[in-house]
């Protein structure tokens, strides 16, 4: 038993971390849902501490970060800068969104998955589908995935020809003026992302596309449960047909009504934000890299279209909130997608990033996508434009 949390938590590696950097004040950043185990994982990282730093009198103190100022899967850099740490272990899922100031490592955990069974699902439904695969996962996934692969390169060997597998991103980022350069693992950057659809980056992982292939000949098959990533990932490629493979139930889902029904309402928020005079940019992170730049941005958009901004930090958004603000006023806010895709309020005043930009690029109409340069971690809302701008 104590193996197997060790294991899942990856005691060995986070402490070889540790060592490695010399690091003597670590943050350690739980979701809600993990942080009955933070004191197991506190004691463990000791223990393992000790075990394997022999000899070193160095006092090494970890601080457990709950309630975070705006969202789990984010890290958490202004709470870690208030107890001076000099890094965050983050645990569970992630959007793996450059850090500013802090590095960051991160441990996905290990979720229990058949095999077997979801290999048999998948070759069930691809005998049905003259598409190729693409199979996406959840982070907590990640560890089987070289499984899945073996078991379905031995279960039928001509199945290689139809599928593709994503990649982590990256399991260590270190902060960086660009973002492109702090990925532990970094993808080549051969090409220009606005002009080339080959790449993709999304809710940590990333995956290639041969040339003159899209993302809509893919079917997507999604490992994982109902959460923040998957509908990321079905409100992105909402032109791609998808299924998820629930490991809990071992079942197939082909079903997102729910989904839909948020897309459809996107699309709506779209075009009610034009109708604005006063555009309020509710801001939603303060330690991912290159949020200041993206403000910048947007306030600049707002103002070639003749209208006026405020710049509105409150933390977590509710209506309770934003109930102080005058009702004439539209309220765009800048956070990460995957945050994002998982409050929904019905009739929040709360509009998603990529709608102002949609929005600002309807108003000048004298600026496309394909003109507005961005960073790194800001072309993946630009692609996100293309879809609600011209549904497919």
């Amino acid at each position: 038993m104590e193996m197997e949390f060790e294991s899942r938590y990856e005691i060995n590696r986070t402490v070889e971390f540790i060592i490695s950097k010399s690091f003597t004040r670590i943050a350690l950043q739980f979701p809600d849902e993990l942080l009955q185990e933070s004191t197991k994982v506190v004691r463990a990282l000791k223990s393992k501490l000790k075990e394997m730093n022999a000899g070193n009198d160095r006092d090494v103190r970890f601080f457990v970060m709950a309630d975070t100022t705006y969202g789990s899967c984010c890290v958490d850099e202004v709470g870690a800068l208030h107890i001076d740490s000099q890094c965050v272990v983050h645990y569970g899922q992630t959007c793996l969104s450059p850090t500013s100031v802090l590095p960051a490592f991160f441990v996905f955990g290990k979720a229990s998955i058949n095999v077997s069974s979801c290999v048999k699902h998948l070759l069930d439904y691809m005998s049905k589908s003259d598409k190729p695969v693409m199979i996406l996962y959840g982070l907590e996934y990640a560890h089987v995935i070289p499984s899945i692969q073996e078991e379905l390169r031995l279960s039928k060997p001509e199945s290689q020809l139809k599928f593709s597998v994503a990649d982590v991103l990256c399991s260590f980022i270190s902060p960086s003026k660009d973002p492109r350069e702090s990925m532990e693992h970094p993808v080549p950057s051969g090409e220009d992302s606005l002009s080339s659809s080959r790449n993709y980056r999304l809710g940590g992982l990333t995956w290639d596309l041969p040339e003159g292939s899209k993302i809509e000949d893919y079917l997507l098959f999604w490992i994982g449960s109902d959460n923040s990533a998957f509908a990321n990932v079905v409100l992105t490629f909402n032109g791609c047909d998808v299924v998820r493979y629930d490991a809990e139930e071992d079942s197939l889902v082909t079903e997102f009504t729910q989904q839909r029904r948020i897309l459809k309402r996107r699309y709506y928020l779209v075009e009610k934000a034009k109708d604005a005079n006063i555009i309020g940019i509710l801001v939603g992170t303060l330690g991912v890299a290159g949020y200041l730049h993206m403000i910048h941005h947007m306030q600049a958009l707002i103002s070639a279209a003749g209208k006026k901004s405020y710049i509105l930090a409150m933390g977590r958004p509710n209506p309770a909130k934003l109930a102080n603000f005058p009702e004439g006023y539209r309220k765009e806010k800048l956070n990460v997608w995957e945050n994002e895709a998982s409050h929904h309020p019905q009739g929040s005043a709360v509009y998603r990033l990529e709608a102002l930009f949609a929005t600002m690029l309807a108003l000048l109409k004298n600026i496309s996508a394909a003109n507005v340069k961005l960073r790194t971690q800001e072309q993946f809302v630009i692609v996100t434009i293309a879809h609600l701008v011209n549904p497919t």
